[in-house]
C-alpha cells in the first residue's frame, strides 16, 4: 500500500534521485492512486511527471508514445502486472533519451509472496521477481539480473537493490506491506548510454573546467597526495607529545 509513497523519504537521502535520476520531464507508469507528481517539490531538478494509466493505454506497450521522448520513466509495481513483462520493460527503455533513467520497483518473491503463487496478497499478481536464483519455489519467477540484461548493450545498469531494510523477518507469513513502513521489494536504475558511448565502449562524458577558486582545492588534493609518496610513512611517529 501506497509503496511509492514508502520511497520518498529513503530517496531523498540519495544524491542520485535528487541530482540524476529524477530530473527533467518523465513518465509515471501505472502512478494512480499514488504518483509520483505528489512529491514534485522534493526533487528541484523534476520539471515534470506524467502519469500513464488505464485510461492511456496498456502499459506493455505504450502505444503512442514518442520514442526516445522522455528524461525518465519510472514505475513503482506495475510490471508485475503485465502480461509479458519483458516487452513491458523494453517498452518502457525505450522511451527514454539516451543519457536517461529507467527507475521501477517490484515485489520480491521471497518477501511479499513469501513461497505461495498464485499470490494471495495481490490476486492481479502475473509474475513473481527474485535478484538472481538458480530455481525458484515459484513457476512464475523472472529473474531481475537476466531481465536487464536482456535490455541489449545500450542498459547500463547503474542500481539494482533488495528494498529489505524495514522487512521483519522474524513475523509468520505476512503482507508486511500492508505496515506503513514494510516495501518488500527490489529496485532497480538503468541509464540508458549514448550512441558514443556504445562505439567507444564505456562512459563518455562532456566535461567543462571548475572555476579557479575550485581549481585551488582541487590540485591541492593532488598536491596532499603527491607529498604523501615523497614523506615519511604515516601513523608511525610515536615521539612525546
Amino acid at each position: 500500500m501506497k509503496e511509492l509513497s514508502k520511497s520518498i523519504v529513503r530517496r531523498m537521502a540519495d544524491p542520485n534521485f535528487t541530482r540524476r535520476w529524477f530530473v527533467g520531464e518523465g513518465l509515471d507508469i501505472g502512478g494512480k492512486p499514488d504518483p509520483l507528481s505528489l512529491y514534485i517539490p522534493f526533487f528541484p531538478g523534476l520539471a515534470s511527471v506524467r502519469v500513464w494509466d488505464w485510461e492511456d493505454g496498456d502499459a506493455q506497450q505504450l502505444a503512442g508514445l514518442e520514442p526516445e521522448s522522455l528524461d525518465f520513466v519510472h514505475s513503482s509495481h506495475c510490471l508485475e502486472h503485465l502480461v509479458d513483462p519483458r516487452e513491458g520493460l523494453a517498452a518502457w527503455f525505450g522511451a527514454i533519451k539516451p543519457g536517461g533513467f529507467l527507475i521501477v520497483t517490484v515485489p520480491d518473491e521471497d518477501l511479499y509472496e513469501q513461497g505461495v503463487f498464485p499470490s494471495t496478497h495481490n490476486r492481479d499478481h502475473k509474475w513473481t521477481f527474485t535478484m538472481l536464483k538458480a530455481r525458484s519455489w515459484s513457476e512464475r519467477s523472472l529473474n531481475v539480473l537476466e531481465l536487464l540484461s536482456n535490455l541489449g548493450p545500450a542498459a547500463d545498469v547503474e542500481k539494482v537493490a533488495l528494498l529489505n531494510s524495514t522487512f521483519r523477518y522474524d513475523l509468520p507469513r505476512f503482507d508486511q506491506t500492508l505496515t506503513p513502513i514494510g516495501e518488500c521489494g527490489i529496485e532497480f536504475v538503468i541509464r540508458k548510454r549514448t550512441a558514443r558511448e556504445l562505439a567507444a565502449g564505456g562512459l563518455v562524458r562532456e566535461t567543462v573546467q571548475p572555476s579557479p577558486a575550485d581549481r585551488r582545492h582541487f590540485n591541492q588534493y593532488r598536491a596532499d597526495h603527491a607529498h604523501m609518496k615523497t614523506s615519511a610513512p604515516p601513523f608511525e611517529d610515536e615521539s612525546p607529545l
